[in-house]
């Protein structure tokens, strides 16, 4: 064997094996965009609230936990994914202890959603959304024959009912396998109910019925499923003042969502500055920086109102911009689920990225006033160290899905005799 065609041998096992580099580079960028807001819009607030007056108090915080998060991105994306099938269930396990032991902890105001271990802290509900999709993952690819199975189901209560009802009614393996990873879903969304944490219950239940979805449950059920989700949107927005499970700052948001002049100083006044912000940015916003509702108008700009800011600054067209590199990488990632190894690798890529669509458009919702305030964070803009490492840890695993998946992964160029720039067979 020549060098030369050693070179290439070589060459080719480290494009087949490398990491999705265009899925990498606007991850990168998107990541870089939101520290840059994050400084923008958090340094005045820092100023006067941080004791010490120090203004990069929240932008160094973040730069470190997007550098760490990074680091672990990589590893992971290192990481055979196949592996992570039996570290699903041990995860489940923490992120179980994890979501009881939270509640355990007093709180004055009952709302429990951290864990504080000396100087540093973290959310359970975090960890519980990630393990959640990986566990399912596994599940929904280890039961794929049961989840499509129309025969009757081995469960004795459905046998039970089978014969009782003269062989009409006939509950397959299908509808318990489904109903099974429900209950689950179920499970885990009670959990963090109980924690008085609306937003976290909202995208676990989100995450269960896509990841169900994704799953090939029978369709009929998602239909179904979905008059019923509508008929109790309907009963909460109209009844919310006499549903005894709602607490009371949960009423308020929705009253002040459905009632545009109901306490403009009180529970409007967040989302009032909020539509303040994006109205004064325009077209082409404000500047970098030239914000004025960062200053002691939109409540801790720094978290889950950034949006707001990256509007008043960057104006519709910087907004539009960042949604649409979102959109890359959520589209990116769904390129790699689709080229996937197998099921397992397809699962997880799809679910970590439809998480990341789904906070997106939750978030940006709540901004507008699309939806009530439910304090959802934007991924790699808002504050928050749990977060941050979460969501990139999720990126790694899709990235350590591309390195297996059957598709290029990076671009490259040559120039030709004719000194024409032309592409070569690893670009697409």
């Amino acid at each position: 064997m020549n060098l030369n065609k050693l070179k290439t041998i070589l060459k080719d096992s480290w494009i087949k094996n490398s990491m999705d580099l265009p899925f990498f580079l606007i991850l990168l960028l998107v990541l870089s965009i939101g520290l840059v807001m994050l400084l923008s819009s958090s340094y005045f607030y820092a100023y006067y609230n941080i004791k010490g007056n120090n203004p990069l108090y929240y932008f160094t915080r973040q730069l470190f936990f997007a550098v760490a998060g990074i680091a672990v991105l990589y590893v992971v994306s290192k990481f055979d994914y196949h592996q992570l099938k039996d570290l699903s269930v041990l995860g489940m396990g923490f992120a179980l202890i994890c979501l009881i032991a939270v509640l355990l902890i007093p709180s004055e105001d009952g709302i429990k959603r951290w864990i504080y271990i000396g100087s540093f802290s973290f959310q359970p509900s975090e960890i519980a959304k990630f393990v959640l999709i990986l566990f399912l993952a596994r599940g929904l690819d280890k039961d794929y024959k049961k989840l499509t199975c129309s025969k009757l189901s081995r469960v004795p209560l459905a046998r039970s009912i089978y014969e009782i009802s003269g062989k009409r009614v006939l509950i397959t393996q299908g509808t318990t396998t489904l109903f099974y990873y429900l209950l689950i879903v179920l499970g885990i969304a009670v959990f963090v109910a109980a924690e008085s944490h609306l937003s976290g219950t909202i995208l676990i239940l989100g995450i269960g019925v896509i990841m169900l979805w994704l799953g090939e449950g029978r369709a009929r059920w998602f239909i179904i499923g979905g008059i019923l989700a509508v008929i109790l949107v309907v009963v909460v927005i109209f009844e919310y003042e006499n549903i005894p499970l709602l607490r009371d700052y949960m009423a308020e948001r929705i009253k002040a969502w459905l009632d545009k002049e109901y306490e403009p100083t009180g529970a409007r006044w967040q989302t009032n500055q909020s539509l303040y912000a994006i109205g004064s940015g325009g077209f082409f916003g404000a500047g970098l920086g030239n914000s004025k509702e960062k200053y002691l108008y939109v409540s801790e700009p720094q978290n889950d109102f950034i949006f707001a800011i990256v509007c008043e600054e960057l104006g519709f067209v910087g907004a539009t911009g960042i949604l649409l590199l979102y959109a890359a990488l959520i589209w990116r990632g769904i390129i790699i689920g689709m080229r996937a190894r197998d099921r397992f690798g397809a699962l997880i890529a799809f679910g970590m990225v439809l998480h990341l669509a789904l906070q997106v458009a939750l978030n940006v919702a709540v901004v507008t006033d699309t939806l009530p305030n439910t304090g959802i964070g934007l991924p790699f803009f808002s504050y928050g160290g749990s977060s941050m490492i979460i969501c990139l840890v999720e990126m790694g695993v899709v990235l350590s899905v591309s390195r297996q998946a059957n598709m290029p992964k990076v671009y490259t160029f040559r120039k030709s005799k004719s000194r024409k720039v032309t592409q070569n067979k690893e670009t697409f």
